[in-house]
Order: structure tokens, then sequence, then C-alpha cells
């Protein structure tokens, strides 16, 4: 620890919180990726466009030393994430400072979060409690895209963008719209989005993104595991021998199958938690997480 982290407290005036720039943002998810959380190449520009006021940075001296998102869907539903305080800085309060300015700024709403399970204890204390487990798991591609009978996969672009949204609006806690308008509007080389129809009706909705490690699904909705299993053929067979990682809700268990049909491997966990009940959504029908930071 350097001589000057070693001795600073949170109530030094030398320490600030303010809200993060794009720049950084950048760095934000840098430090993730240090952490070993492994976020998309152009997950920043999305993440803004959730929220661009939800992002905050703790600074000594202008220097950055921590960060929080704290993201406002709207007026009733925000997720907290991205909460990282740099090693050299850790256990002296700044993560606190961070953390009450993210937890102000989302105010009454209900808020989610996932954590990692050992920091449970923490979260309780600022009210949320355990509503299931995420995990992680992690495999590698093949090319096997067989069909499933009944099923027809097409790129999301086929689909309007209305409706769309309407069906990850009933997945999710609440419409994301510009959220997930930046999601799919990644390069095409870095991420592919698919539907999966019945005659007309839209079953199934997934796509695939570039990261720093491989590539990870999410989100992965669909009406049942047969329907899933094809998106997920589909998605993998375009990223043959490379590593793909699925964030799985552990309370779902044909998404735990679907995993291990699969021959990936649980290599993390978090605890999803919220401050208010647990969203109405469907988990039997969420095959894979959007994104640990912003839900």
């Amino acid at each position: 620890m350097s001589s000057v982290a070693s001795r600073a407290t949170p109530d030094d005036p030398r320490f600030a919180v303010r809200r993060m720039t794009p720049s950084d943002v950048e760095t934000a998810l840098d430090w993730a990726a240090t952490e070993g959380w492994n976020p998309g190449l152009h997950d920043a520009r999305a993440f803004l466009a959730a929220d661009p006021q939800g992002f905050f940075l703790g600074t000594w001296d202008d220097a950055p030393i921590g960060c929080i998102s704290a993201v406002a869907y709207d007026d009733a539903f925000g997720f907290i994430g991205l909460y990282i305080v740099r090693p050299e800085w850790r256990g002296k309060g700044f993560g606190m400072r961070l953390w009450n300015a993210g937890m102000a700024y989302l105010g009454t709403r209900n808020i989610g979060l996932d954590g990692v399970l050992a920091q449970q204890p923490n979260y309780r204390k600022s009210g949320f409690v355990l509503a299931y487990r995420n995990v992680r798991y992690q495999g590698v591609a093949s090319t096997e895209d067989e069909p499933v009978d009944g099923v027809t996969i097409a790129d999301a672009g086929s689909v309007p963008l209305e409706r769309l949204l309407a069906y990850d609006t009933r997945m999710f806690a609440c419409p994301r719209p510009l959220f997930l308008h930046a999601w799919l509007a990644q390069p095409p080389g870095d991420v592919r989005a698919l539907v999966a129809l019945e005659g007309d009706a839209l079953r199934g909705f997934a796509a695939i993104r570039r990261c720093g490690s491989g590539h990870k699904i999410g989100p992965l909705f669909a009406h049942e595991l047969r329907t899933a299993r094809a998106l997920y053929r589909a998605l993998v067979a375009g990223v043959p021998g490379d590593a793909v990682f699925l964030d799985v809700p552990e309370s779902n268990p044909a998404a735990v199958a679907l995993a291990l049909e699969h021959d990936m491997t649980s290599v993390f966990e978090t605890a999803r938690m919220y401050t208010r009940a647990a969203p109405d959504v469907p988990l039997a029908n969420v095959f894979g997480v959007t994104t640990f930071e912003l839900g």
C-alpha cells in the first residue's frame, strides 16, 4: 500500500465523489476486468445509455480510486453494480462513501444487485434481501447447431424493435429501451442477437457478445428448454472453439440443465438481492442473465 493510501481517510477533503464521464466508465470496466469479471468490449456505451447520471467515481486528489454504478431504469426500479475500490484503498471507508452516493441517487426505488456471496451480510444492513443465486457457467463453443422442430431461429433485426422491447420487458423488472437499443447496436462483429419464432409467436431472444476473454451470452430468454437450447447452439456455432459464459439463475432448473448438458462448469456465483420484493419476472423463462452489472 502506498504511504498516501495507508494514511488516507474518507472525510479528508482530498477525497471526492463525482459522476463518471464516458472515459471514466471505460476505466471502471478495465478495473472490472482486472477483478476477473470479464466485461464485454463495448459494455460502457450500453451501460451509459441506460442512465448517464448513474455512474459515480471516487477520487483522491482527482485520481480515481473507486467506482459504483447506480442505474435508475425508471422511477420504480434501479440496479447497483460496478462496485470497486482499488486494492490499496480498501478497508478505510471509501467504498461506503461511494455506496451511500449510489443509494442516495436511487432513493426509494426497489433496488437490485448481484453481489459476491461473502458480502451478503453487509448488503442486508442496507435493506437488501436474498432472492436467489446466479451461477456463471463456462464452456467451449461447439459447432453443433441442430434445428428444433417448429422453432425458427432468426436474426433479431428481423423483428420490429417495438416487439422485441415488449418481449424483453416481460422478462425484466421494467422497460429498458435505451439500454436494449444500445446493447444491440454494438459493432456487428462483436455482438450477435437472435430470436426464436414459432409461427408468428416470439418465443425467445438471446445475444452473445465479445468479451476480454471469450464470449458471454446474455440475455437468454426462452419459452422453454428446447427453445433455449436452439438459441444457445445457434449463438455458439458462430464462435467455435472459443470460451463461452452463461450466467444462470439457479432457481431455474432448466437453465442449469442447459449449461450442464453443454459441458459447462460453474466458475462464479452471485447473490441476487433486492431492497423490496423481487420483481414479478418469469424466472422459468430466464436462461441467461443479461449482465451482473446492470441486471
